[in-house]
């Protein structure tokens, strides 16, 4: 498989040589390093979206409403769609692209469904990298809509640029939200299916939530939409992009692709040592240390800082 080639067809539009290189990220190995080394060289001008809230929000509704008025905007849009894996099977419907099936002739939307495959902050370990990729192919936006939070699967506040909390009326108060951690994630509040009874409230609390925080560089904006008829998605857009202004002109920006490098690289490391420790947890050197440990002759600890050691 020649990487290289595959990428510039994908830079020049060519959807089918996009998705290889997906597929090659989300298999993993060798070939997704190589994938990623040229992906990595050729990235960084995209500004990436997150959408995330509870299950039910409207998540892949509003997503694809304000993929449209994106492309109205004249940008270059992609959107990278997480679904939630089976604990059971680790199959995954990858079902939200039926809810954008509207931009399915539009070259320059691309969509994409990835499993989460069990990840508890509701992302892939394999999105940043194809974040990377649909970055590399020359899209303006990525927008990354991930599984439905709970309490600490927020993650996808550090794999974006700016992130959007969509909740909707009902849905809780002031103390849910810090129970959630919403205020430490959200650049942008909104407030979907905003016809419904209880918005106002909804958006009363989180301002409140809001008002005791004083002294944060940017103070989250709220927006109500409806994502059904497009309501409010301009509002949301506009402060999206107020948001992207205000981060590059601070240097926040800056400083929160840094932090997230770092990150990255943790993770990769981790799991590059979790393979390895897996890889001797196994043969039968690591059955007789069990067995040692079943005959009392060792406990657990010496028997894995003698695996260490080896």
């Amino acid at each position: 498989m020649d990487v290289d080639a595959l990428l510039a067809r994908a830079r020049d539009g060519d959807r089918s040589a996009l998705a290889r290189l997906l597929s090659v990220v989300e298999r993993g190995g060798e070939p997704a390093r190589e994938v990623g080394r040229l992906a990595h060289q050729a990235s960084g001008g995209a500004h990436t979206i997150g959408m995330t809230g509870p299950p039910g929000a409207g998540k892949s509704t509003l997503t694809s409403a304000l993929v449209r008025t994106i492309r109205a905007d004249g940008h270059r849009v992609a959107v990278l769609a997480v679904d939630p894996s089976s604990p059971f099977t680790g199959g995954a419907i990858l079902g939200d692209r039926v809810r954008m099936g509207d931009h399915a002739l539009d070259d320059d939307v691309f969509i994409r469904s990835m499993a989460s495959r069990g990840h508890l902050g509701g992302l892939s370990l394999a999105a940043p990298e194809a974040v990377r990729v649909l970055d590399a192919a020359g899209f303006a936006f990525v927008v990354v809509e991930t599984v439905g939070v709970g309490q600490v699967e927020v993650e996808v506040a550090g794999e974006t640029d700016t992130t959007v909390v969509v909740v909707n009326p009902g849905w809780g108060d002031a103390v849910q939200a810090n129970k959630a951690g919403l205020l430490e994630v959200a650049d942008v509040f909104c407030v979907n299916k905003a016809d419904r009874p209880g918005a106002a409230e909804a958006r009363r609390d989180l301002e409140q939530m809001l008002d005791m925080t004083a002294g944060r560089d940017w103070r989250p904006p709220v927006v109500d939409t409806v994502a059904t008829d497009g309501t409010g998605v301009d509002e949301l857009w506009a402060a999206i992009r107020s948001h992207q202004d205000d981060a590059a002109t601070s240097g926040r920006l800056e400083q929160e692709r840094a932090e997230r490098v770092k990150v990255e690289v943790r993770r990769i490391l981790a799991r590059r040592l979790l393979e390895a420790a897996e890889a001797r947890a196994e043969g039968d050197g690591f059955d007789a240390l069990c067995a040692g440990i079943v005959a009392g002759e060792l406990d657990p600890w010496e028997a894995v800082d003698q695996l260490l050691a080896e």
